[in-house]
């Protein structure tokens, strides 16, 4: 059998940049734990890249959801909407208040929570409705935020997967009262692990830079009047980050000339489902990813597995959250049961090459 080619992962990060030269000024500083000058200018810079007066810094993504949450007071005996399909961690961080994950189906076009699912999730107990831009693309979040106004919830955007992508021309993270970011290895921007809060709201700024803190005082050193997290990012990860920062836009332009590729490559492909992007959005196609129908003569783990045969990567979409063990519901939520059973991302790397992408798009039309 012919050698296939080298392996082609789905994400690797790139770290050709300032990354070293930061990281390892921090080790000769001796600065590597929670101090030190990169905290600081990470937050200011990433703020000032999402359109915000605050970030907040902190260890990982699912921590940022964690303090979010705590932040507004959430607590046993509210429930919190979020989308049945996104990564669990944004249901596992309600848990952690708590309070109760209500799950929404998705809307067909962008896979993303259907905002005509809401209100009839909602109830006297709903504090949060939490819109995830899934695999990069905005959630359609005007329509979230008019009925979260109209019943008096607020809205935090979990945007883990879609730095840089805009909803009408702004970028997402500045809509909500508090929303959150990821930086672990695979997303657009990476600190190793890491994540962010991105709010207007000069209080509750505050108070997530408290809590995060063991909740100390910040007038009294070792003073502490709540009980807060260890949730600091250290200056390690935040000069990984502010290298990678400074390279963002060539990183959001890779990603999209990918899918440009893809879409292209791909588009006339029967059974082939290209990812979208509606037109009041700019997706940052953080994985890009295809729906597998029943057109195509493989099933989408069926192609999976050839992929994998073939030196190639990818992985299915997030199975909904409502039919896994700790949060199973016995509910139907057709949508995003169909997406989840069709879904596959494909390699999406920065680093990728355009040969590579034609690579992976002649493996999938081989299969016709």
């Amino acid at each position: 059998m012919s050698d296939p080619g080298p392996f082609i992962p789905v994400a690797a990060p790139d770290l050709s940049g300032n990354e070293l030269a930061y990281v390892t000024d921090c080790v000769r500083s001796g600065w590597v734990s929670s101090l030190g000058r990169y905290v600081q200018s990470f937050e200011s810079e990433f703020a000032a890249f999402c359109g915000v007066r605050h970030a907040v810094a902190v260890c990982n993504g699912t921590a940022a959801l964690h303090l979010a949450l705590a932040v507004l007071d959430v607590g046993p005996g509210d429930e919190v909407i979020v989308p049945t399909l996104t990564f669990i961690a944004t249901a596992n961080a309600v848990h952690y208040t708590g309070a109760r994950p209500v799950f929404a189906d998705s809307e067909a076009v962008t896979w993303n929570i259907d905002p005509a699912a809401i209100p009839g999730r909602m109830s006297a107990r709903t504090r949060v409705i939490l819109p995830v831009h899934l695999y990069g693309h905005p959630a359609h979040l005007q329509p979230i935020l008019q009925h979260a106004a109209r019943v008096g919830v607020a809205v935090v955007e979990d945007a883990a997967e879609a730095h840089g992508a805009l909803y009408g021309g702004r970028k997402v993270g500045s809509f909500g009262r508090i929303n959150t970011f990821s930086f672990y290895g695979n997303k657009i921007l990476t600190t190793g692990e890491g994540g962010m809060l991105t709010t207007d709201d000069d209080e509750l700024a505050a108070k997530a830079r408290q809590l995060r803190d063991h909740g100390m005082s910040p007038e009294r050193r070792y003073w502490h009047p709540i009980i807060g997290f260890n949730y600091r990012m250290t200056n390690l990860q935040a000069a990984l980050g502010l290298a990678q920062l400074e390279r963002v836009d060539q990183f959001i332009q890779r990603k999209r000339a990918l899918a440009d590729q893809y879409r292209s490559l791909l588009g006339g492909v029967p059974g082939i489902v290209t990812a979208p992007e509606a037109q009041w959005a700019r997706s940052v196609y953080w994985l890009y990813s295809v729906l597998v129908t029943e057109e195509f003569p493989l099933t989408r783990d069926d192609l999976i597995g050839y992929l994998r045969e073939q030196e190639i990567d990818s992985r299915p979409f997030f199975h909904p959250i409502h039919q896994m063990p700790p949060y199973s519901t016995g509910e139907s939520l057709p949508v995003a049961e169909r997406l989840a059973q069709q879904g596959i991302n494909l390699p999406s790397g920065v680093g990728l090459k355009d040969e590579d992408v034609q690579r992976v798009a002649e493996a999938i039309r081989r299969c016709r």
